[in-house]
Formats: structure tokens, sequence, C-alpha cells
């Protein structure tokens, strides 16, 4: 259902019981699904992909032409996936031809005035908390909570479950499971309470922060101690998802703590 004021565009295929408020566009080659809300004075530009029951609120754009001046126009994506919240204006652009869409997992909560920068790839149940900056081509995994006004640079990782304190300046990839604070940016424990909140067992979390420690901890660089942990742990979930993670890593993984919290 739309109201009089918005403006939908005839190519656009946009579900029967999706609200549109006044004085929103919709422009052509955009789909939204059963149920969701689009609040006024949305902008919905072509390419985008919104699932169900989401809910768009005033002032946000979704779906603009990348920031990036290699950007030649190409036909390209950004998805949406079910049930998330997207608050006041947020800003998500489009994918360019090194990935062609950028995407939003389901159940996420995008606060106000965060930007997803194009090839961006973010998990389900993710929480970006207000003026989050992500550059292009940033992977984010499921469950991780990233706090406002963090900036984060192109093409890091983002681990599941992972962690970042508000006002970080995310320049290396973060693990799985972690808590990321401090200037520079470093390990600052396991994201126990997240985890025990998602049902991880006292053990589980013990064993994931014996992976750390060797990581972290015991003054080996990334390859010492992929071996170690792949020497000293059995095979799990857990441990093979940090494992890949950590051969995975292209910028390099973040520092390690450090109690004179030098530069």
């Amino acid at each position: 259902m739309s109201q009089p004021l918005a403006y939908i565009h005839p190519g656009a295929k946009v579900a029967k019981s999706a609200i549109i408020e006044p004085f929103s566009t919709i422009y052509d080659d955009v789909e939204i699904g059963e149920g969701t809300w689009i609040g006024p004075n949305v902008t919905i530009m072509e390419g985008a992909r919104i699932g169900k029951n989401c809910k768009v609120f005033p002032g946000t754009v979704i779906s603009a032409v990348p920031q990036d001046l290699k950007y030649q126009g190409e036909k390209t994506q950004t998805i949406i996936g079910d049930n998330t919240v997207i608050r006041e204006c947020v800003t998500v652009n489009k994918g360019t031809n090194a990935l062609g869409y950028t995407k939003i997992g389901n159940n996420c909560l995008v606060m106000a005035t965060a930007h997803i920068a194009h090839d961006c790839v973010i998990g389900d149940h993710v929480i970006l908390v207000n003026g989050v900056g992500l550059a292009g081509h940033i992977v984010v995994g499921d469950h991780a909570f990233v706090g406002g006004m963090s900036a984060v640079h192109q093409f890091t990782m983002i681990g599941e479950h992972a962690f970042i304190a508000g006002g970080s300046l995310v320049r290396k990839d973060v693990p799985p499971y972690v808590k990321a604070a401090r200037n520079p940016l470093s390990y600052a424990g396991i994201n126990s309470v997240g985890l025990r909140r998602r049902g991880f067992t006292h053990e589980k979390i013990s064993e994931i922060q014996n992976i750390y420690r060797i990581l972290f901890q015991k003054n080996k660089n990334t390859s010492q101690a992929l071996e170690l942990i792949e020497a000293e742990f059995e095979a799990t979930k857990e441990r093979d998802l940090i494992i890949q993670f950590l051969q995975n890593s292209s910028r390099g993984v973040m520092k390690g703590y450090n109690p004179r919290g030098e530069i």
C-alpha cells in the first residue's frame, strides 16, 4: 500500500502488503517484499532488493551509485534480507563490477547515519551503531557488533560474534568471537557476554579463549600461532572458523593486547 504523495516507478515491484509512506521515492528496478515498511522521505534507487518485514526510517538512501571513481554506471544491486531495520539517514551504496552487489543479511539493525559503501557483505543479526562508516569491500560476519562512530578501512574483515568498541579505527581484520578496543585497535578479550547470550557453553568459551591466548598473548606471529593452534586443539567448528579466518586475512590481524598502550 502506498500513500498518494509517494512516488513508485511503474517498473518497481512492491508487495501489496508493503507500506510506502508519503514523500518517498521508489525507482525503477526495485523489489520490496511483503510486510516491509518504507517511512517518509526515503529514496530507494535502481537495483535495490529489499526483503520481507523490513523497516526503513526517514532520510535513508538505498542503492545510490557508489562513491567510487572507477564505477562506470554498470548494472549492480543492493540486497537487504528479511526483518532488517534501517534507521534514520542511513546510506547504502550499490555494488560495482568488483562484486556486483552490496548485501545486508537478515535480522540486522543499522542505526542512524551509518554508511555502508559499495561491495560490502554484511551477515545476519549484525548491529551497526550510529555513525558507523564502512568503506568498500568490507565483510562483516554474523552476530558482529560495531560500536558507534567507528570507521572501518576498505577490504577489512570482521569475524562472526566480534564486538568492536565505539569510536574505533578498524584498519586490520578483527577475528571471530573477540572484543576489539583501544588505540591502535587491539585484542581486549573474548566477547564472552555476547557468546553466553547466544548459547555458547562455558567449555566452548574457554576453548575459544585458549586459542586466542596463543595468537595474542604468546609472542607468536600468525604463522607460528596457526601451527600451534592446529597442533594443540582438536578440530571443532569454532577452532576451524578461527583458523580459516586467519588464513584468509589479506590485511593482517589487529594487534594483541599491549598493557602499556604503546603505538
